[in-house]
């Protein structure tokens, strides 16, 4: 794939995302998406096919990442490692697509009618399998005997959020925009009170 390719691609889907965050999938209009991305038209279905395919690429932007976030769970077999670095890399998500995650939250709030159903089995096979992990590590005694299924909602929606509510964040904090540090201070809250609150034993603690 050439370099001008990629490029267009990704100005596409960088300027499709916001489009449709702020529009919904109805009321985008693929006009739009080529004027914020200072590319004709034409180029949209050229380089995607149909709207339809581009917002299935949107989505997709997304949910590879956050497939991809759940690697500490495998790396890690200390709980404390995998979920401090699980957190760290949804809130990562919400700093590096901002847009696309609004998008990705607009479809499940709306009973995902466009996901596509290969998309739905993989983030469905993720929830299980990090579920399955929570519950034995509250099995081996190194954390409280919580829920891993509602465990894992919490933390997804107070890292989301940051995506999701990014304005009224900024307005609070009295900024423009959040830099990198607010966002490790959001880690660091988020992650103890997750390692805290559910009492979270590391491997190497007697």
């Amino acid at each position: 794939m050439s370099r001008i390719r990629v490029k267009n691609e990704e100005k596409i889907i960088r300027a499709a995302s916001r489009i449709f965050a702020e529009n919904g999938y109805a009321a985008t209009k693929t006009a739009d998406i080529a004027e914020l991305a200072q590319l004709p038209k034409p180029n949209i279905y050229y380089y995607f096919g149909s709207k339809e395919k581009l917002y299935r690429a949107v989505l997709e932007s997304v949910t590879e990442p956050l497939l991809a976030a759940s690697a500490p769970f495998i790396e890690y077999r200390d709980p404390v490692k995998a979920l401090t670095a699980y957190i760290k890399a949804k809130l990562l998500i919400s700093r590096d697509y901002p847009y696309a995650s609004k998008v990705f939250a607009s479809e499940i709030m709306h009973g995902a009618p466009h996901l596509p159903e290969d998309i739905i089995a993989r983030l469905s096979e993720q929830t299980r399998t990090l579920s399955a992990k929570l519950n034995d590590w509250v099995g081996q005694g190194l954390m409280a005997p919580v829920n891993g299924h509602h465990l894992l909602f919490a933390i997804w929606a107070s890292t989301q959020t940051y995506a999701d509510f990014n304005w009224q964040i900024t307005m609070a904090l009295g900024k423009e925009e959040l830099d990198d540090g607010d966002f490790d201070q959001a880690a660091e809250v988020i992650t103890r009170l997750v390692i805290d609150g559910c009492r979270v034993k590391s491997l190497t603690e007697g």
